[in-house]
């Protein structure tokens, strides 16, 4: 899977392994593959791809919601059966035939990975292992239905888990992450344990999954969008580069953020002594 080979344009109509719903600032993304368990194939990772590259575009998108079908399995990771033995280089692991060169067949799933910094919340509706993680790690907010699990089986079937934890290790206490590699396939960390280490930020039964992203999203894009996505810059800035390193570009993201009339605007809001009934967590 060579990372140039990126032939999937933005037609969602067209989509085989994933759906794409726009409406009200917000677009839906839905993992498509419930009889693999949501497990991606190299068309879902270009179809992904092409869905985060192309919102970067589409003003009219202020959030998004990542979901999958079904209430199994969020992501089983990379589908085996399928994409391993074609992927497998010369030296067992993903590449070409020359083992100094090397295509992460996960790198193009994550939001953040192609340049999107819109928010994008995920709904965690079950299984989520292995390269699922690469999903998770740069949404925003993560929730899950209560039934919802993770693990990552790379240890235990003998390969070397190394992206997926480096990943989840800005979102998980060192501690944690070590635990839920090194343990492999043989320990599954519940939606409750999710919820306690910081992982997940609310649970929620299955029923109720869905309407919880949608109202976190609404809510998120109903907020001028560059304030919106300045801030999310400068959080995770700071998640990745440090202290020090994400003050230093404090003032051109605020600048940059902070428009004069959303600004008037929120002045004008607040000058009216209407103040919003927030919802309790």
């Amino acid at each position: 899977m060579a990372s140039s080979d990126r032939t999937v344009t933005f037609e969602p109509e067209r989509f085989e392994t994933i759906r794409v719903e726009i409406a009200d600032h917000v677009c839906r993304v839905t993992l498509d593959r419930p009889e693999a368990m949501n497990a991606f194939n190299d068309r879902m990772r270009q179809e992904v791809r092409a869905t985060w590259r192309a919102l970067r575009e589409l003003d009219n998108v202020r959030a998004a919601v990542l979901t999958a079908a079904g209430d199994r399995a969020f992501c089983a990771g990379i589908d085996r059966d399928v994409d391993m033995p074609a992927l497998a280089g010369r030296n067992g692991l993903y590449g070409t035939s020359n083992d100094f060169m090397y295509d992460d067949p996960g790198n193009d799933l994550g939001p953040k990975a192609c340049d999107l910094w819109k928010p994008v919340i995920a709904a965690v509706n079950g299984v989520c292992c292995g390269g699922a993680f690469y999903l998770i790690a740069e949404c925003d907010i993560i929730i899950a239905a209560e039934h919802a699990t993770f693990f990552d089986p790379h240890v235990t079937y003998g390969m070397a888990a190394v992206y997926e934890p480096i990943k989840m290790a800005q979102r998980m206490p060192l501690g944690e992450v070590l635990r839920l590699t090194l343990l492999g396939s043989h320990e599954r960390m519940t939606a409750p344990t999710a919820l306690r280490i910081g992982l997940v930020s609310e649970l929620v039964t299955s029923e109720e999954l869905q309407e919880a992203a949608d109202r976190l999203a609404a809510i998120i894009a109903s907020q001028p969008p560059d304030a919106v996505q300045g801030s999310l810059r400068a959080i995770w800035a700071a998640n990745d580069m440090g202290r020090l390193d994400a003050l230093a570009m404090a003032p051109s993201i605020l600048t940059t953020g902070t428009r004069p009339e959303a600004l008037a605007e929120g002045q004008e809001a607040f000058a009216t002594g209407e103040r919003i009934k927030p919802r309790l967590r």
